[in-house]
């Protein structure tokens, strides 16, 4: 039986180092995911690299000039949920919220779900809606990629062997912003259908983001679209017609499957109810 060489890091020069050498090594943040995977024997490690000692990791930065927030990759979803974080990207800690229970959210971070990359995760259809920017480094150097291009597949990234995530980056956006979920039941729950809307208030848009609906975190054009020609920014409002238009679109960018926890004919129902709900709560006036 093969042994599990575990490396423990402090700072990210040396992780990188580590992953030069062993560029297929498993890179573990708050093993949230990864452990559940090794412990039913699903996923199998002989080399990893624990990365959750890593200060560089676990800072943030809020840049009010640029209109930009810098989440390193080891922050936790229990910092996101909290201020300042909170008060500059809502929609983010209302997702970090309904990850699992304090104790899970205590551990896991954002790298870390953006490294295991499910179409479930809670956290995911946020950083789409915001357009994140996703930085990564190797002994090679460093590169960013928006969100759209990181994520190729369920559970497949755009890293490379021997590259590590570093952090994300995100604009600070004026104007009403939400995440909500539905599951099996009301808590500590994968989500059967996910849903994230963004609004821009300087640029007259919204952006809505769909999780569990299909391979990868999906955008929904159309309906962003529909809103920006249809919408009244100024005064928050928005005929009732439009926002069933906006439901039946955000159905139709779907594409889910049947599965153990949700049939497809479900999931496209309920992604439709989230996005309306949401559109309705950012513009309230009829």
């Amino acid at each position: 039986m093969p042994t599990t060489s575990v490396t423990v890091p402090r700072t990210l020069s040396d992780a990188l180092r580590v992953l030069a050498d062993s560029p297929d090594a498993t890179v573990l943040a708050g093993g949230t995911d990864l452990m559940v995977e090794l412990n039913s024997g699903h996923r199998g490690a002989t080399d990893v690299v624990v990365v959750n000692r890593i200060g560089e990791l676990c800072t943030w930065q809020h840049n009010p000039q640029l209109g930009t927030l810098h989440l390193g990759a080891g922050i936790t979803y229990s910092e996101i949920e909290q201020s300042p974080i909170a008060g500059w990207v809502p929609a983010l800690a209302q997702a970090a919220r309904t990850v699992g229970s304090p104790q899970i959210r205590h551990a896991a971070t954002i790298g870390g779900n953006l490294g295991t990359c499910s179409p479930a995760g809670d956290g995911l259809p946020v950083l789409c809606a915001l357009e994140a920017q996703i930085h990564l480094a190797s002994a090679a150097g460093e590169r960013t990629l928006p969100f759209a291009d990181f994520m190729v597949g369920p559970k497949r990234t755009a890293r490379v062997p021997g590259e590590l995530i570093t952090g994300v980056t995100v604009p600070v956006l004026p104007g009403w912003q939400g995440y909500s979920k539905v599951g099996v039941r009301n808590a500590m729950v994968i989500a059967v259908a996910s849903s994230a809307l963004v609004v821009d208030q300087e640029q007259q848009g919204v952006r809505l983001a769909l999780g569990s609906v299909g391979p990868v975190i999906l955008r929904c054009p159309e309906a962003e679209a529909l809103v920006a020609a249809e919408g009244d920014f100024q005064s928050s409002r928005i005929r009732s017609t439009v926002v069933a238009q906006f439901a039946e679109l955000a159905r139709r960018a779907a594409r889910p499957i049947d599965d153990h926890r949700s049939t497809a004919e479900y999931r496209r129902h309920a992604v439709g109810i989230l996005a309306a709900r949401q559109l309705r709560r950012a513009f309230p006036n009829e």
